[in-house]
């Protein structure tokens, strides 16, 4: 399996440091989660067959005209090669490694492009696959583009998928309303900006037939009946959205400040920062001494991403760390 972010019993092993001491920003998931409800007595008991309530919650809250539940995202980009003869693919690179990988798994002749050469890829290519905004570095395309790409993909039977996993900040970038239309899939999230990644729940706008399809190969019984429970409650609470998208843009942009002021130029989305990190493995090596669990990339693009703290006393030991790091960094200069 690819290494994640979220491997913190990895960080206890090899630092002998107790899971308790440590500071986990090595995700991008939401440190504030949504609060879950108490269940309904049978929820652990029935069978979890779909409740139509979840799609509508999630095409209202995703403004997507239709949807189908999956067990996570990671779900979707596991089959989904599966349901496509072989294709020449691109996947837009540095992005989750998960896509690469799962599509040239199923035997399709995929290829990494960076992000600023997509737009000379789509004629060469029948599948496109693009994380906006990206993870690790949160660049952007902008929707009119990605919209033009679907097209000219469709036009000869192609495909263009869109993780949208960390867009619920930024909404106006999602392209979902348009998701009905041929050759356009958006992969939707509720474990990033939620906060609930173990809930495993996620959720797949396109066309009605790609839908009917992608079920069918999942199978029955896809998504846990506490899994619907609480995502329902979860993308019907609009007060809960509404504040929790005010204070991420702010502690996004505290994290971007914070790093600016020990000479880090990052960049990234309101749920993580990311930076091409000359020194990377030196840099990971002392924030694990400090007990901060960062997320160390190698692969292609090297560098490192931060998530947000989950509360002031988070704030303030990535603090103490940056400001050690500060510390060796000047007398190394010296």
């Amino acid at each position: 399996m690819l290494e994640h972010g979220g491997n913190l019993r990895d960080a206890v092993i090899r630092f002998r440091r107790p899971l308790e001491d440590w500071l986990d920003l090595s995700t991008g998931i939401n440190p504030q989660p949504y609060p879950v409800p108490g269940l309904a007595p049978n929820a652990w008991h029935r069978l979890p067959e779909v409740d139509p309530a979840l799609a509508i919650a999630a095409q209202e809250y995703y403004n997507a005209p239709c949807m189908l539940a999956v067990a996570g995202t990671q779900a979707a980009i596991q089959m989904l090669p599966r349901l496509r003869p072989f294709s020449r693919v691109v996947v837009a690179a540095p992005a989750y490694a998960e896509h690469a990988h799962h599509w040239a798994l199923a035997g399709h002749a995929m290829r990494e492009v960076a992000y600023e050469e997509l737009g000379n890829a789509v004629a060469e290519c029948d599948v496109m696959v693009v994380c906006n905004p990206n993870n690790p570095t949160g660049v952007t395309i902008a929707p009119a583009l990605l919209l033009e790409w679907a097209d000219k993909l469709a036009s000869r039977g192609g495909w263009l998928v869109v993780d949208e996993a960390f867009a619920d900040t930024t909404p106006m970038m999602s392209v979902a309303a348009q998701s009905d239309r041929p050759g356009l899939i958006v992969l939707r999230s509720v474990g990033k900006f939620f906060g609930l990644a173990g809930l495993r729940l996620g959720f797949v706008a396109a066309h009605p037939d790609l839908l009917t399809a992608l079920a069918d190969l999942l199978g029955p019984w896809t998504v846990s009946g506490p899994a619907q429970e609480i995502g329902c409650r979860a993308l019907n609470d609009r007060a809960w959205q509404a504040a929790m998208r005010t204070q991420l843009l702010e502690s996004g942009a505290r994290l971007h400040r914070l790093l600016g002021y020990h000479a880090i130029h990052a960049g990234g989305s309101a749920l993580y920062q990311w930076w091409a990190e000359p020194k990377a493995a030196v840099f990971w090596q002392h924030m694990a001494q400090h007990g901060v669990w960062v997320r160390l990339f190698t692969r292609g693009a090297c560098g490192i991403r931060l998530g947000l703290p989950p509360d002031e006393a988070g704030w303030q030991r990535l603090q103490q760390a940056l400001t050690a790091w500060s510390e060796l960094e000047r007398k190394e200069r010296k």
